[in-house]
Formats: C-alpha cells, sequence, structure tokens
C-alpha cells in the first residue's frame, strides 16, 4: 500500500492560542492560565494524550471483533509528567517533553483476562500514535520567511 500523507496546519491567533486545522476540522489549543494562556483550550500535551487515547480506543473499537473480543465498554485514561521547568528554560537539565506516560485502560468485555491483557498488547503494538511516541519519526524543517 502506498504512503498516506496527513496534514496539519497550526496558526498564532495571538497571546498563547493556536488555530489547528486537518482537512476540513478545527479547534483552538491554548496554555493554562498558570503557564501564560488565556485557558480557552487544552494545551498542546493535552492534545497529544488525547490523540494517544482516541487512537488506542480506535485501534480497540476496531480489532475487537477481529480479535474475538466481547467488548461492551473501553475507556483509556492517560497521565504524562512534565517539569514546565524544562521548556521555560528554568532548569536547563529538566527534559522539555513528558518524561513519562502512564496509561490505564478500563476494560468491560466477554473474556478470560489473558485474553483482554493480550488484547491491550495487541491493541498497543498496532496504535499509529503509540508507535510514534515510542519510536520518533525522522524530522525536517524548512523555514519560508516571508
Amino acid at each position: 500500500m502506498a504512503i498516506e500523507v496527513f496534514k496539519a496546519e497550526t496558526t498564532a491567533l495571538g497571546g498563547l492560542k493556536v488555530n489547528c486545522k486537518s482537512r476540513e476540522f478545527e479547534f483552538t489549543l491554548d496554555e493554562p492560565k498558570n503557564l501564560g494562556g488565556t485557558n480557552t483550550g487544552m494545551n498542546p500535551v493535552e492534545a497529544l494524550l488525547n490523540s494517544l487515547g482516541a487512537c488506542l480506543v480506535i485501534v480497540a473499537q476496531s480489532y475487537a471483533r477481529v480479535k474475538k473480543i466481547n467488548l461492551k465498554s473501553f475507556k483509556v485514561n492517560l497521565e504524562g509528567e512534565l517539569d514546565p521547568d524544562g521548556f521555560r528554560y528554568i532548569n536547563p537539565n529538566a527534559k522539555k517533553g513528558f518524561s513519562k506516560i502512564s496509561v490505564t485502560f478500563h476494560v468491560k468485555a466477554d473474556n478470560t483476562e489473558q485474553e483482554i491483557k493480550d488484547f491491550i498488547e495487541f491493541v498497543e503494538a498496532t496504535c499509529p500514535v503509540h508507535d510514534t511516541i515510542t519510536n520518533s519519526p525522522v524530522f525536517e524543517s524548512k523555514i519560508i520567511t516571508e
């Protein structure tokens, strides 16, 4: 199968607000007031956690029947540990991004614990966002001055 390219466009709206667009969809990201924003939307690291959680849910929903998992309900809670002193350059030794991401799966299904455990391992191994975070992609940057 050919490589598929996904696109996003992010534009500063003033202050720390950012408009985010992909295809015909858009939303606003911001920072909480304690980090200098106006708290009008989730911040980028919260959006990253939600993207990971949403991807895990989508993979589970997509493959449950194929894997013979009778899902009654499926929810993912995520927490990311981040030291803001890293990206604020207060502590030059602090990591700028998450140092730890914890994922808790809430699964209700008519399956054994081992079947559910095996299914969750499959879900994590199949999720593109999980793979992107655990196996960082090649980054390429271009600058266009206007």
